[in-house]
């Protein structure tokens, strides 16, 4: 999701990984199955496993689930603060907008 591999970019065999990380082969054989289910991953018999262009609907799922994390907290704070909706709304918007 970082955008650190590449698409394309092949993976290290299950066998390898589990080698390298000493992890269990299933325990890596979970993962694998769970990225490529998300659709992180093509795997290809005989020729092994490769980055695939990301599911952006996925990345912005996840990274909306966390934003309505920090949402929950700014609410959490504003009730137990008596902080007005509006002024933290207004605080998003400046933020969303990057002013200063």
């Amino acid at each position: 999701m970082s955008g650190e591999l590449k698409t394309g970019e092949v993976l290290p065999s299950m066998r390898a990984l589990a080698k390298s990380t000493r992890v269990s082969m299933i325990t890596v054989k979970a993962a694998y199955e769970s990225l490529q289910r998300d659709g992180f991953i093509e795997t290809t018999v005989g020729r092994g496993s490769f980055v695939s262009a990301q599911n952006k609907d996925f990345v912005k799922e996840e990274q909306q689930r966390r934003a309505e994390e920090y949402l929950q907290q700014a609410a959490d704070i504003g009730r137990t603060y008596d902080i007005p909706v509006d002024t933290l709304v207004d605080m998003l918007k400046i933020f969303y907008q990057g002013e200063d």
